[in-house]
């Protein structure tokens, strides 16, 4: 039985690179199914690279939309998910707990200036 590693090595153009590895005796190349709202994905490369492979996926442009996305890597012998690659885009990132953080963040800027001012006009 192999195990797979899929790691992410860069996200770069449209394409999602990662390094596959194994943990036991794998022969040839394995076989990877690459899915987007249940539909297969159909430009991936696997690379024989040193004992390991290189994955490239070139993300469709159906997965460049408003909304979150989600493209799933996995094995297809086991349906075991190896990675996944999430892109979020459009009006849910008002919602965001990341957009929150920045809003907080001026917020703050905006009481430390207040507040060094209100001390330098009351010494």
């Amino acid at each position: 039985m192999t195990n797979f590693t899929l790691t992410k090595t860069r996200f770069q153009e449209g394409v999602w690179e990662g390094l596959l590895s194994s943990e036991g005796s794998a022969t040839g190349v394995p076989k990877l199914r690459v899915t987007h709202l249940d539909r297969v994905v159909d430009e991936v490369e696997v690379i024989p690279n040193e004992g390991e492979w290189i994955v490239r996926v070139h993300v469709p442009a159906t997965a460049i939309a408003d909304g979150v996305h989600t493209i799933l890597v996995t094995d297809a012998s086991s349906d075991t998910v190896l990675n996944s690659l999430t892109l979020i885009s459009g009006n849910q990132l008002e919602e965001d707990i990341r957009a929150e953080v920045d809003l907080l963040r001026s917020e703050l800027d905006m009481l430390k200036r207040a507040f060094r001012r209100h001390c330098l006009e009351t010494m």
